[in-house]
This record gives C-alpha cells, structure tokens and sequence, in this order.
C-alpha cells in the first residue's frame, strides 16, 4: 500500500472512445508526476490494445475490478456500481488520490472524506440536463437532445435509457463541487452547462489526441486526394451515420459521383454491431455498394475496429471530415481528423464547435443536410478552400497534444495537493 498510487475508474475501458482517452491520458500524466495509477473498473479492465488505439502502454498498471468478467452489453448500467470499484481499488492500494470521469459515487463521499482522499472529477457532460425537469425547454432534455434520441427513444433502448435514470438518482452525487477537490471538463460549453447546473464553473482541461495520431506538418496536396469524405466514432444511433447515407450522401453524389465515404468505428457489443448490419442494408437500398475492407472498391466503406494505421491512411488521402453528431460534448474524432490536415465540417451545435472549430474559425458548420452537403462540396471541389482549412486543422490542434495536456492537468493537480 502506497500513497503514491492514484485510482483512476472508468465504467467500461474496453473500446476506444473519449472517455478511454481521457483516462489514459491522466493514468499517464500521474505516471509521470511520479505516482503509480491502479486502473479501476467494474468488470474486467481490458487496455491491451491502448497502445494501438492511442499510442499510451497502460499495460504494467495495476488493475481492479468488482467482477473479472467481461461485458459486452448493459454499459451503461456499470456507472451506478463504480462507487464499489474506487471504495475497493482505494482499500487495497491505500491511494490518496482518485481521478474519475463518473457521477455516480454518492455512495462514497463520507468514505472520501473520512480518508482525506484527493477526488478529482473530470465531466463530459452534465447528465442532470438530461433527466432533471428544471431544464425542460433547453433543448439538451431526453426528449430534446439529438445525442440522446437517437439512441433511446425507440423500444428497447427507450426502456433501457428510463430504467437507468430511475436507478441513477440512487448513485449520483449532488454536486462535484462540495466532494471532489477538482473538477474538470473537456470544453467550455460543457463547462458553462455545468455552471447552470452546479453553480460554478469547472476548469477547461480539452482531451489530447492520441499520441500516435501526429500532427502532421505537411499533408498531402489536394490533388493527391480521392473525392472521399471519412467518419470516425463508435457504431451507435447517435453519430448518425444513418442520416449522412441516407440524407448526406446522395446529395454529395449529385455534383460529385465518385464521392466515397469511409465510416471507421467502435463495435464491440451487440448494439453497436446491430447498428453496423444496418447502416449496411440502408446503404444497399440507396444503391450503394458498400465494403468492410478499404482495399476493394465500393461507396460506402463501414470498418468497425479498425487499426490506427487504416484509419491514418484514409484519413491522409481523403479531402473531408465528417461530424454528424449533434451536442456532441468533445469530439476527440474531430481533433484526430485535424491533427492529419483533413478539413472538418461539424454540426454547430456542442463542444466540438465551441472549442474546435471554435464557431467557424478552425473549421466549417452546418444546421441540415441541404447545409452540410453544400459544404462538403466546397472543400471537395475548391482546393483553395480545402487548403485554408487544412492548414487551419494542423494550426488548432498544435495545443491539443498529449504533452500539453501533461503540463496542463500537472498545473492543475498541484493546486489541490
């Protein structure tokens, strides 16, 4: 038992997303500030492949989990029993710190207290707009918020989403504020939401790309490139794939009929897999022909995990990025597709407009398909365009490197230490 080991818990450490990163990033920020981080989870903490999906070896870590098992589904529900995690990754290592990116440790707070434990938490996303009633109207409430209806407004998930938040008033803490000694997040629309909520605002801490997405100095000539516009996020109603096909896509083809589109993309449980077949049979019924492997020729390419490699390659001989996600709260996709020199074209809408494209300087926004097409076109036919906003990508996403994000979060943890 060391006071030297920091518990870092994450519900589902298993694929590769924004949460993922975030967590790496700190496991590795902790590693260098001379502590051990004991990684902590639910069930069992899987990060063999971090060092392909983001260049970061979590490897030699400790590791904790309530349960050795892995799940592939009901990921959600993990989140009301990290509490149990951190109580028994802290018992067993005798951490006085712990960095969290869940809210649901109400259960602990007396715990953390009464152990002099440095908490830190770090917020995607203020989940009380979404179920709490004073924020009816805003456009963020279930029922309002694309990010969410996507995914759970038809049966089964709109019953799996109304089980969980029943649950979750029995796990989630009150306000950060009053436990955790720090509180972070990834963007300052995120954080002006959580002062509406909470009262005060959390410190901007932006995730880092990962360090094995480098961000290139001279991209490839626009002549060089193939018509293709690329999409980079897990397999789930919410990145809205399914629009792009069936919406996007078409228009694009109009003006430009070679125009290809690569959708790259997590899908390790049965949901997102679900997703993938039908992204597929909706593309077939456009007419498009579609591939899971990028060396055969086809329209639509839906890749579910692939290697950081393949994705690097598409991304450097493509002209476009593509974000469809609306309230997206980051968009660690984005920053990876700019680190490469790919102009991005986003949804004016969340924390990947406010911070990344920072509302039209680094990166250009759309409100609908007839918008995001138009768009999409310039940079794909215009390549005096298409090179002002490549070069703008490169420029933006110098600050967001995983060095930085050590010096960063170092700054930051030495204020509550």
């Amino acid at each position: 038992m060391s006071s030297k080991n920091v518990v870092v818990a994450h519900h589902f450490w298993g694929r590769p997303g924004g949460g993922q990163i975030v967590c790496a990033a700190a496991s590795h920020t902790f590693s260098v500030l001379g502590y051990e981080p004991v990684l902590a989870s639910v069930t069992k903490v899987e990060v063999d492949e971090y060092v392909d999906w983001f260049g970061i070896d979590l490897s030699k870590y400790p590791k904790v989990s309530l349960y050795g098992f892995r799940l592939r589904s009901f990921g959600v529900y993990l989140r009301l029993f990290i509490w149990k995690a951190i109580e028994k990754a802290v018992n067993e290592y005798g951490a006085q710190i712990v960095f969290t990116d869940e809210y649901t440790y109400e259960h602990i707070k007396n715990f953390v207290k009464s152990r002099g434990i440095a908490l830190i938490e770090y917020i995607h996303f203020p989940i009380e707009i979404s179920i709490d009633r004073r924020f009816r109207g805003t456009g963020l409430y279930y029922g309002e918020d694309p990010y969410i209806l996507e995914r759970y407004s038809k049966f089964p998930m709109n019953m799996y989403w109304w089980l969980y938040t029943k649950l979750l008033p029995k796990y989630l803490r009150r306000n950060p504020f009053e436990i955790a000694r720090l509180v972070l997040t990834n963007s300052k629309w995120t954080a002006e939401l959580a002062k509406q909520v909470y009262g005060e605002k959390p410190e901007v801490l932006n995730p880092p790309i990962a360090p094995n997405v480098e961000v290139v100095s001279r991209p490839g000539s626009f002549d060089e490139r193939e018509n293709s516009i690329v999409m980079l996020g897990r397999f789930s109603e919410e990145k809205r794939y399914h629009w792009v096909i069936e919406e996007v896509l078409p228009k694009i083809r109009r003006d430009v009929p070679n125009a290809k589109l690569y959708i790259f993309g997590g899908a390790r449980t049965k949901t997102s897999m679900s997703y993938l077949e039908k992204l597929g049979g909706l593309a077939s019924r456009k007419g498009f022909k579609t591939s899971r492997d990028v060396n055969v020729d086809a329209d639509v390419y839906l890749v579910p995990d692939a290697s950081r490699k393949t994705i690097n390659s598409v991304m450097d001989k493509s002209k476009v990025f593509l974000h469809a996600t609306i309230n997206e709260h980051w968009g660690i996709a984005v920053a990876e597709a700019m680190a490469r020199g790919l102009p991005v074209v986003i949804h004016k809408s969340g924390g990947a407009w406010s911070d990344l494209a920072e509302e039209g300087v680094y990166g250009l926004g759309y409100s609908n398909a007839e918008e995001s097409a138009e768009t999409i076109l310039k940079l794909l036919m215009n390549e005096n365009t298409w090179k002002i906003y490549s070069q703008k990508s490169i420029e933006k996403t110098k600050d967001l490197t995983l060095e930085n994000f050590v010096e960063k979060m170092s700054k930051l943890v030495a204020r509550i230490l």
